[in-house]
């Protein structure tokens, strides 16, 4: 073995452990999910941000992105009218 070669056996298990240290893969993921699920309106966002995040999300979690995929749009929700009494209407 050359003392290059040896170099690179370090270097790449080194790599290989902070890659394994640091988990980028999994965080990338737990990025992606949390701005598919809470960032709001993703008009915010623009074209190419919404391309990247759903990219990473159906990268990272092919499950996860399916079922959302399937999964029916939810009811909108109505807003309950203001009663401007409320505190004098007891129960």
């Amino acid at each position: 073995m050359t003392g290059f070669t040896a170099v690179v056996a370090v270097v790449a298990l080194l790599t290989g452990y902070g890659a394994g240290r640091v988990r980028p893969w999994r965080r990338l993921g737990d990025w992606a999910q949390d701005q598919v699920r809470f960032a709001g309106p993703w008009a915010w966002g623009g074209t190419i941000r919404q391309a990247v995040l759903v990219l990473a999300h159906v990268v990272t979690a092919p499950r996860a992105s399916w079922q959302l995929v399937h999964r029916p749009a939810p009811e909108p929700v109505t807003t309950p009218e203001r009663d401007p009494h409320w505190g004098t209407n007891g129960p």
